[in-house]
């Protein structure tokens, strides 16, 4: 049985209590060709959290190109067949240190569904088209524009576009920008969905310099599940996300960094979700808007 969170009894978050988050990764290997990376893996047990059978786990750091951060993970299933679905769960605020909150922030996602959730915050199985409701961020749009009218804030998985099979390809994803800073990020990846979380969960924290961190003081895109979506286990209309013995889970984001000089930046507004269907494509497109 899997082990249930704080959060809800009924539900796996997070990979249950002591997720690999809270466990001890070591370094496989490292170095400086052709860019700066590092490589950390585990060896996840059978009956782990609940979860059957050993797996290898692995996940790669690279510095890659100009201001790009490349995240590759990999897993493979020893001896049982097991769900695998590994996110990154950082939490982004590109105001800048001490700054307040996201809501600001503008953001475009590359979707034109997301999967509904329950009062849980558990997707139901089903697809909810985003035009002409608060989760259509299509074109670049401010996230306050419509957060009041998203109950506790978004939470939600957004079925990316521009996905084909060759998990091998990278699709644009998601783009947030600040305006104030001209800070911009934009992310591409292998994965079919993505998680569009507000921070709605944050309770107060002291950060550094004795700054305090509340609720909404960073915004999460979490690419997910290289061959389904959320609740996948559960769902029969979302393709199945267990994976057998010799089975390779690959999952693969690469984050793009830069700066916009705020005329030119509030100039392009209204086309910066120009649309990037792979890494070769997405070079062009990030010096077009620099």
């Amino acid at each position: 049985m899997l082990t249930a969170t704080s959060v809800n009894p009924n539900v796996t978050l997070h990979g249950g209590k002591k997720g690999f988050d809270k466990v001890l990764w070591g370094v496989k290997r490292f170095g400086c060709e052709p860019d700066p990376f590092v490589e950390f893996c585990y060896r996840s047990f059978d009956g782990e959290e609940g979860f059957p059978g050993d797996v290898d786990v692995s996940i790669t750091y690279t510095l890659s190109g100009d201001f790009e951060l490349r995240t590759e993970m990999e897993a493979l299933p020893i001896n049982k067949a097991t769900p695998i679905s590994l996110a990154q769960h950082t939490y982004w605020n590109f105001a800048g240190h001490d700054s307040g909150d996201i809501l600001g922030h503008y953001v475009c996602i590359q979707a034109s569904h997301i999967t509904p959730v329950n009062e849980h915050l558990i997707p139901k199985g089903d697809y909810l088209p985003v035009h002409d409701t608060p989760f259509d961020f299509r074109n670049l749009r401010q996230i306050r524009e419509s957060f009041g009218n998203v109950p506790g804030g978004y939470d939600h998985n957004y079925v990316l576009e521009n996905v084909d099979n060759d998990r091998n390809n990278v699709h644009f994803a998601a783009r947030v920008k600040d305006m104030e800073s001209g800070r911009v990020m934009d992310l591409f990846t292998n994965a079919p969905g993505i998680q569009f979380y507000t921070g709605n969960f944050i309770s107060e924290m002291e950060g550094k310099n004795g700054s305090k961190y509340y609720k909404h003081s960073g915004l999460c895109l979490e690419t997910e599940e290289t061959h389904g979506f959320p609740n996948a286990v559960n769902q029969s209309n979302f393709v199945p996300v267990v994976y057998r013995p010799g089975q390779v889970y690959k999952h693969c984001m690469i984050h793009v960094f830069y700066r916009m000089n705020r005329a030119f930046m509030r100039r392009t507004v209204t086309v910066i979700s120009t649309q990037v269907p792979n890494a070769k494509a997405h070079m062009n497109s990030r010096l077009y808007f620099r």
